[in-house]
């Protein structure tokens, strides 16, 4: 038999196979499986076959049956790969048994995306979540590491060969690794709510963006906020929250965060690993759901999001929807009028037209006045403190010294409307003869 290569960045040549259920419909088996495509090409791995088969009951020993499974084998001989992936997820022994009837490298969708997101992770935050989902999964496939070594000699139960003691050392060591990783990451959570704690004595809005992979996230919160986040045409291509400021139309200041992107059979260890960086779609006070118009799939995209954030609890926090891509559609194309009719408060953007962003900033706008409260003031200059924190909390739309005070128009955020109540300016007040206003 030959020799398994268990390094996913040695293999060149895959064959993808997709598993339809029942249920599942062949349409949407081709969907993920052309989805998986696009994954396992983001490993810069050959992609040379493709197959699907019609699962009508699961098998103990490789999911499909034995005549199914002969057939796979053979043609991934045919065709010289060097590793075979499955869809759907793989226990750990059946991964064995794969291993030992194929003779090459055996994977499924989980192993794929958590090793892209391996290979993105940038931060120390991000390498820690990753390890730990990787730890965690390799956990019960730890024997398939070792079917090569000799796992018992002859003699009593004590004497045991290099195989076997090898693997438990290896189980020992993940075990604490695991243990050491959960430490870290909840002194990293901890650090991140001091930092979100520091960001809420300063009363500022927040929306987190979401959505499907690659649906255009950090492309519009980079044009949003003339900033630089990593923006590319690639799968996961941001793994850690990014926040920016914007400066909206009202003049209120909105914290706009990145998140990393979903997808469908996101594996549950993963979720559970983000949660620290997806607890700023948790806390935000709106949800940017971010959807690819020119996808194929919208409606599944939008329902994997939404899985996701019920996962993590985020379900109740209001939503704006905005359908993203414009520009990649062809002329005259009826889908956004198909779509205004299903989702009428949604938003439509393209951050390559001119003013592609300007709806999407509209109602951001809108969303930050509603939220707080169109007041004029006049502030004696005694009182410069109280000015510090409405600066602070993008609160100020315009000010004029005047003679009696300083004058302040703004949304004045709930928190400071105790301290700025004595100093509101009443209607019809002589104040406003002097201001000029257009």
């Amino acid at each position: 038999m030959n020799e398994v290569r268990d390094d996913p960045a040695l293999v060149e040549r895959a064959l993808l196979v997709g598993i339809e259920r029942q249920g599942q419909g062949q349409n949407d088996t081709l969907s993920m499986l052309a989805e998986l495509v696009e994954l396992v090409e983001t490993l810069t791995i050959k992609v040379v076959e493709t197959t699907w088969i019609k699962l009508r009951q699961p098998q103990a020993a490789y999911l499909l049956g034995e005549g199914q499974a002969n057939d796979i084998v053979a043609l991934a001989k045919a065709n010289e790969c060097d590793v075979i992936v499955f869809d759907d997820e793989l226990t750990a022994g059946q991964q064995r048994n794969w291993e030992r009837l194929a003779g090459c490298l055996v994977i499924d969708r989980q192993e794929v995306i958590i090793d892209i997101f391996a290979r993105r992770a940038q931060t120390r935050e991000a390498k820690l979540q990753v390890e730990l989902a990787r730890m965690e999964y390799n956990l019960p496939r730890l024997k398939r590491a070792w079917t090569h070594l000799s796992r018992q000699r002859g003699g009593g139960v004590t004497q045991r060969g290099e195989g076997e003691t090898q693997l438990e050392l290896d189980q020992r060591f993940v075990r604490s690794r695991i243990a050491k990783l959960k430490i870290e990451l909840s002194e990293v959570i901890r650090h991140r709510k001091v930092q979100r704690n520091k960001r809420t004595r300063i009363p500022l809005p927040t929306a987190a963006i979401i959505g499907y992979t690659n649906a255009g996230k950090s492309s519009i919160l980079n044009h949003l906020t003339r900033s630089a986040v990593l923006e590319e045409d690639k799968l996961f291509a941001t793994l850690d929250p990014t926040s920016r400021r914007l400066k909206l139309p009202c003049g209120q200041t909105l914290i706009l965060t990145d998140t990393v992107g979903f997808v469908r059979k996101l594996p549950h260890r993963l979720v559970q690993a983000f949660k620290a960086t997806l607890e700023e779609a948790v806390v935000a006070d709106w949800l940017i759901h971010v959807v690819d118009i020119s996808q194929p799939e919208i409606d599944v995209h939008i329902e994997t999001t939404l899985n996701v954030i019920d996962e993590l609890g985020a379900s109740a926090n209001p939503r704006l929807l905005v359908f993203n891509k414009l520009d990649l559609l062809p002329a005259g194309s009826e889908l956004p009028t198909q779509l205004a009719s299903r989702f009428p408060d949604a938003v439509f953007s393209s951050t390559k037209a001119p003013g592609g962003l300007d709806s999407l900033t509209a109602r951001l706008d809108r969303l930050a006045s509603e939220q707080h409260n169109p007041t004029e003031l006049l502030i004696p200059y005694d009182r410069f403190d109280l000015v510090n924190q409405l600066h602070a909390a993008g609160a100020i739309t315009r000010k004029k010294p005047l003679p009696e005070g300083l004058y302040i128009s703004g949304n004045i955020p709930d928190r400071l409307a105790g301290s700025t109540a004595p100093y509101i300016l009443p209607a019809g007040s002589e104040i406003h003869s002097q201001l000029d206003l257009p």
